[in-house]
């Protein structure tokens, strides 16, 4: 036997969640980063690489930011030793000065102060850019003429970033160790033979590859969110500051997690 319509229970209507159940915005375009850093590992590994985009990226993540990589290493290595070596050198422990400044850029200042000097210079204009784009439809357009926006855009990026993040973090390095000898030795009269011969027995045949690892890593969360976060953009001009502003927040954050997790695998 048949039941009529208007015989039928009423079926419930579909309810939304509660708006504090949702998905925080910033973690869905977390894991959206996450695809895209994945489909651009996936082009590299293809060999589907740019040459002339890929120069250009390596000039702006390289070059244009030698600068301010060599005037905040020569201040890192003045400033640790005027923190530091004041200190040994009244105890005196003068002769640890070198190992200890070694130690503390190669396996932490060098690859974090390079990872914070590079989001505030190269994933900045990444973020801009790419929401730039993306609010004045030119990423639509760019599929439109059958061409994947993200082997076109984010591939030379994370690419340039990956490549540079590691000769930035090294003349970081160098130039920190450079400095702190010829403060250590004008401000504390600590020997410059002394200054190297305590780096060598101080520093490790790792330290360095694992300095340089680090610095991998960071680059390519570096590039990856700030991409990531370009291309979810939404809404109109207004959202591009937004996007780039979450962009840094969320790379400060996430590499200090990284650096944490590294520190404790290679060091710990």
């Amino acid at each position: 036997m048949s039941v009529s319509s208007s015989q039928r229970p009423p079926q419930r209507a579909r309810r939304k969640l509660p708006r504090g159940w949702r998905t925080p915005r910033w973690l869905n375009r977390l894991g959206a980063s996450c695809l895209i850093g994945g489909q651009a590992l996936s082009a590299m590994a293809k060999g589907r690489i740019n040459a002339n985009d890929l120069m250009a990226e390596l000039m702006e993540a390289g070059p244009a930011s030698f600068l301010i990589v060599v005037i905040t290493g020569l201040a890192a290595g003045t400033v640790f030793n005027i923190q530091v070596a004041a200190e040994l050198s009244k105890q005196g422990a003068s002769a640890t000065v070198g190992g200890l400044l070694a130690l503390g850029l190669a396996r932490e200042i060098a690859p974090i102060l390079t990872a914070t000097l590079i989001t505030g210079k190269v994933a900045t204009a990444y973020a801009a850019q790419l929401g730039t784009m993306k609010v004045t439809e030119q990423i639509d357009a760019i599929t439109m003429l059958r061409t994947d926006p993200v082997e076109y855009l984010v591939v030379p990026r994370v690419l340039a970033m990956v490549i540079m993040a590691p000769v930035q973090c090294l003349l970081f390095f160098w130039v920190g160790i450079w400095s702190g000898q010829v403060s250590s030795t004008l401000l504390y009269q600590i020997p410059p033979s002394v200054f190297w011969n305590s780096v060598r027995t101080w520093m490790e045949p790792s330290d360095l590859p694992a300095m340089l690892l680090k610095a991998v890593v960071f680059g390519l969360q570096i590039a990856v969110i700030s991409c990531g976060w370009g291309l979810t953009t939404k809404g109109g001009p207004k959202e591009v500051g937004s996007s780039t502003t979450g962009a840094v927040v969320m790379i400060l954050v996430t590499v200090a997690l990284m650096d944490a997790l590294l520190t404790k695998i290679l060091f710990g």
